[in-house]
């Protein structure tokens, strides 16, 4: 893999949100390492207190910010 590239899932396979990889655009943030820690943490806790995807748990985050802008 090239630098910059990102792994794939592979073409048009579902990546567990009902969307497939082709389908998904990547979102990148740069925040200090205490907040990269406490988002990786409070998304894993999701994921196995649930047992969705983190694909779902990055969408309803995204979803989420939005409404509380108003976006």
């Amino acid at each position: 893999m090239k630098k910059g590239e990102e792994e794939s899932a592979g073409p048009a396979e579902d990546v567990g949100c009902g969307w497939s990889d082709e389908e998904l655009a990547t979102l990148v943030l740069k925040v200090r390492p205490d907040l990269y820690r406490a988002f990786h943490r409070c998304s894993w806790i999701l994921i196995h207190e649930t047992g969705r995807d983190q694909l779902d748990i990055m969408q309803e985050m995204v979803e989420d910010f939005l409404i509380k802008h108003q976006c």
